[in-house]
This record gives structure tokens, C-alpha cells and sequence, in this order.
């Protein structure tokens, strides 16, 4: 595992405040009619789980993301400019446009893909450990999924399956405590996840997922954990969104007095202050750094809005493999 750094700190700082313009910016041109789709699932609030585990990862991970994973790309290094086009259903997308705010994907950098059906990733990821482990590499295939998917059985096939062939899988669980409107408290008959987890043989924890120097820190032990032979891993990190469900949900089903209270936690502020703090920042270079990603983030906008929309032949190019010709005829 790697040693905390000021280098580190600063750029988590930097990768949490690329997410949350990059999202504010995705829902504002959302509600102007801009993007494509008719859904929009934004993190505002988790930028700490997705940046913490993000840096915390290495080059040649795998990983898969639920329908909320803008953040946790841009924490791995995704571009904004096409991370934006994508969503805007432009050619210059990472999917040419098809895939859009719920399926971005780019399998040469390692991410096999989100997805918009409920703890679905999680046996892609399954699959990435195995290939990881059949080719002999130290690396981790992590799959990042909400609260909603700690109920689905899929889940825990796969971490019976992970366990039974130790393979170098982290189970993570972007924890923001609510199913669309339904809370986890009237969801699950028991909150002690990581026991569920560890009853299947994966090594387990538990985070504070404001908390980004925590999470990369429990997050760098987990990956290594798996990276050294020794199997999957779990870990619950315990965040909030701070808009609804999708970027025109009000809420109603939360409480004004929790809203506040989790928003008075927020990662983003708790980590500058924490830098100001330690003298590793001072507010004018905080304000810099903002304007540059700022700057980045408008710059991924125009690029989007320039770009053209797919021609129709497209539409049917990437969606299936032709071997070697039709069965039957050329």
C-alpha cells in the first residue's frame, strides 16, 4: 500500500472538485434539454467514496460502475471532454453517443462498463477477477454498486463464487443509504453488511464514505488484501447524495433536517478545511485550483455541444461480433 502524501492529498482534492463541477454541470445542461436520455443520476455528495477508492486503485484494475458512476470514472482518470459527449449521445463519446449518462464504458482503460440494472455489474466484475487471476496479474476488479443492489441475490452468488476461487475481487458499496425513495433501514431485515460478507469468506469493512483520507486509506488495505492472493474483499461506504434519485427528484421521502445534517458533512469542504488546516492549502490556492476545474468543465461542455450526433449506420456498429462471416453464407 502506498504512503499518504501531501502530493496524494492535494490530488484527491483536485478529483473531488472535478466531480462535483462535472456533475453540477451534467444537471444543469440536463434540465435544459441538452443531454440525451430522459434519466440523469448524479454524486454530488459522494465524491469522497469515488475519489478515495479511485486513487487507491492502479493501473490495470478492472472495474464496473451502477448508473451512478460519472464519479467514480473521472476518479479513475476518465476524460471529461468525452465523458461529457457521451452523455450529450455525441459521436465523440466513449460510446459514440449510445451509451449515454447510465452505460458509459471504455474497456481499454479497464472499465467493462456501467449499468442501469440493479446489481448487474457485479458478476462482470466477477468475471474480471477471474481473467485477472487466469493471467496471472496483480491486479483487482472492483465493482461499484449502491445500497439498493445489498439485497439482490445476484451478489451473493458472486461472492461465493469469489471466495470459492479466491479471486482478486472488491465488492464495494456505495452506500448513500437510499434504493430510489426507499430507505436501507426498511429495506434489510439486518445493517451488518460486512458480517453478511465475511459469512461467505471475503475479507470486510466498513468506512466513513465523507471521509475521503479514510476511504483511500481503508480502500488501499482492502485492494491489497486481494492483490497479495488472499481473495475478494467487501467494503460498505457509508455517503449521501445530495440531490434525489434522478436530477428531478425533490425528496420528498427524506427529511429537510437530514438533508442538512449530511450536507453540513460534506466531503469536499471537510477535506479543504482539513488541507487549510494542516498548511497544505491556503483558500487563494483553493480558488485557483476551483477556476481551473471550472475551465475544464466548460471546455468539456463546448466540446460536447460542437461535436455531431451519430450518423443511423452507427447505431448498429459495436452491438454485435461477427466471426468470420454469416453462418450459412458470406
Amino acid at each position: 500500500m502506498n504512503e499518504f502524501t501531501d502530493q496524494i492529498q492535494k490530488e484527491l482534492l483536485v478529483t473531488m472538485l472535478k466531480i462535483r463541477e462535472f456533475e453540477d454541470s451534467v444537471g444543469e445542461m440536463y434540465l435544459r434539454g441538452l443531454t440525451a436520455g430522459s434519466m440523469l443520476h448524479l454524486s454530488v455528495g459522494e465524491e469522497a467514496t469515488a475519489a478515495g477508492i479511485g486513487h487507491a486503485m492502479q493501473e490495470g484494475d478492472y472495474f464496473t460502475t451502477h448508473h451512478r458512476g460519472h464519479g467514480i470514472f473521472i476518479a479513475r482518470g476518465g476524460k471529461l471532454d468525452r465523458m461529457m459527449a457521451e452523455i450529450f449521445g455525441k459521436i465523440t463519446g466513449y460510446c459514440k453517443g449510445k451509451g449515454g449518462s447510465m452505460h458509459i464504458a471504455d474497456i481499454d482503460f479497464g472499465h467493462m462498463g456501467a449499468n442501469a440494472i440493479v446489481g448487474a455489474n457485479i458478476p462482470i466484475s466477477l468475471g474480471g477477477g477471474f481473467t485477472l487471476k487466469y493471467l496471472g496479474k496483480k491486479n483487482v476488479s472492483v465493482a461499484f454498486f449502491g445500497d439498493g443492489a445489498l439485497n439482490q441475490g445476484i451478489l451473493y452468488e458472486a461472492m461465493n463464487m469469489a471466495a470459492l476461487w479466491k479471486l482478486p475481487v472488491m465488492f464495494t458499496v456505495v452506500n448513500n443509504q437510499y434504493g430510489m425513495g426507499t430507505h436501507i433501514k426498511r429495506a434489510s431485515a439486518s445493517l451488518e453488511f460486512v458480517k453478511r460478507a465475511e459469512s461467505f469468506g471475503v475479507h470486510g469493512a466498513e468506512v466513513d464514505g465523507m471521509d475521503v483520507e479514510k476511504v483511500w486509506n481503508k480502500a488501499g488495505e482492502l485492494l491489497q488484501y486481494s492483490r497479495d492472493g488472499n481473495g475478494p474483499t467487501f467494503l460498505n461506504s457509508i455517503t449521501y447524495r445530495f440531490y434525489g434519485h434522478g436530477r428531478k427528484d425533490p425528496s420528498p421521502y427524506r427529511a429537510k433536517e437530514e438533508e442538512a445534517e449530511w450536507k453540513n458533512r460534506d466531503p469536499l469542504l471537510l477535506h479543504k478545511t482539513r488541507m487549510i488546516e494542516s498548511g497544505n492549502l491556503t483558500e487563494k490556492e483553493f480558488q485557483k485550483i476551483a477556476l481551473q476545474v471550472r475551465a475544464e468543465v466548460d471546455k468539456a461542455v463546448e466540446f460536447a455541444k460542437a461535436s455531431s450526433e451519430p450518423e443511423f449506420p452507427e447505431l448498429y456498429r459495436d452491438v454485435y461480433v461477427e466471426p468470420y462471416g454469416r453462418v450459412g453464407g458470406k
